[in-house]
């Protein structure tokens, strides 16, 4: 009859167990049914399987150029200047007798003068004489020149202006952090301007490994932040510098964690720039032969609204600008290899292999077997007892 019992407690036990119901027994994770059916009482969540289909949704919005307004790849207008920079200006008139070459100098090539150089005052003006005080913060050496030859054209014979910049102090591009040279450099002239690997080139190059290194762009007020490689392998992030850029590298590997039914657990850098989520599996040890269910691979990552809304989620129960999606990849399926292939892995994203469902049921049948035993084992002692205390 106890045997009956004990069988009876174990087939109710084990199957449920089987349904995920089992709380007493220990787990590395969530049971593959309670994934799988969005069971939570903290964090709604949505479960997506992995398909082909998927895939190529998530390819679309894969974050690989510039971010936001920063994107814009058009090269630099041409150099304003600003106060503190130094200006250069030359005159040259036609001939000697002029308002600015004497009589006395005769013919010379050029007939011309050179000013002083001059900084641009607080007031964003320069002076220039018999001309006054010309507006030049915010304006190109075109401007500045027209505006020259406007006053003097009617005194001066037949002048020319030529205005350069002899030192620049406000179009500067700043380039600092995990580089081998900081460096702080004049924006360049027209005609030869300077992306942003290329001013990185002048700060020596970059002084870890590429695929740790991320690459900070402020400008006018805002940043954006990306990997170091997507300069590289999407040139479209590569943008043209902007004058008062600043460009901060820092470095931080880029890693991943799993837990569950794998061969290790923890956290994994990628070294690498990029890897797929077969990759990411293999770096953490693969899948346990005797624990792992191959059909319950998930990955947990947060996705943007519109991207959660191509892959067929109903956003309507989440709040936020992200909804936490679980990815399901069934490795049980050969052509699940092929498509975890195709899935790009992105920094912090979390790995987790579920239980097969029968190792859940021998835990809880060693459970019931244990008890069992000392269930027995209590019966034999009380026995043994009172047979000693009849013969006494």
């Amino acid at each position: 009859m106890r045997l009956r019992n004990h069988l009876a407690i174990a087939c109710c036990l084990a199957w449920s167990t089987l349904l995920g119901g089992c709380g007493f027994i220990s787990m590395s994770g969530p049971a593959s049914i309670d994934v799988k059916a969005e069971n939570t009482t903290v964090l709604p969540f949505a479960v997506v399987k992995l398909t082909p289909d998927i895939v190529r949704q998530l390819e679309r919005f894969e974050p690989s150029g510039m971010p936001g307004a920063l994107a814009d790849s058009r090269p630099p207008s041409s150099i304003r200047f600003g106060i503190g920079d130094i200006v250069s200006v030359t005159i040259f008139e036609a001939s000697a007798g002029g308002l600015y070459v004497p009589l006395e100098a005769g013919v010379r090539p050029g007939n011309f003068v050179s000013l002083p150089d001059q900084a641009v005052d607080n007031d964003g003006n320069i002076t220039v004489p018999y001309a006054g005080r010309i507006r030049a913060a915010g304006r190109t050496n075109v401007q500045i020149q027209d505006d020259i030859l406007a006053q003097i054209k009617k005194r001066a014979i037949d002048p020319q202006v030529v205005v350069t910049s002899s030192q620049q102090r406000s179009s500067l591009v700043s380039v600092f952090g995990e580089v081998r040279t900081p460096v702080r450099f004049p924006m360049p002239a027209a005609g030869a301007q300077d992306r942003i690997t290329d001013a990185i080139t002048r700060a020596g190059g970059i002084s870890g490994a590429g695929w740790e290194t991320w690459v900070v762009l402020e400008r006018g007020g805002k940043r954006a932040t990306l990997p170091f490689g997507n300069l590289v392998y999407f040139p479209a992030s590569n943008v043209f510098v902007q004058p008062g850029d600043r460009i901060y590298l820092y470095r931080e590997p880029m890693k991943f964690i799993a837990f569950g039914a794998t061969g290790q657990q923890g956290e994994f850098n990628f070294d690498a720039w990029r890897i797929n989520l077969t990759q990411a599996v293999a770096k953490a040890g693969g899948l346990l032969d005797l624990q792992a269910d191959p059909a319950s691979v998930f990955l947990y990552r947060r996705e943007p609204r519109d991207v959660a809304r191509q892959l067929g989620v109903d956003c309507s129960k989440y709040e936020g600008e992200t909804v936490p999606i679980v990815f399901n990849v069934n490795f049980q399926d050969p052509a699940g290899y092929f498509v975890a292939t195709k899935m790009q892995m992105r920094p912090f994203d979390v790995i987790y292999a579920a239980n097969a469902p029968q190792v859940d049921i021998t835990k809880v049948l060693n459970f019931i077997n244990a008890a069992v035993v000392t269930a027995d084992n209590g019966v034999t002692l009380v026995n043994d007892v009172k047979v000693v205390r009849s013969k006494l």
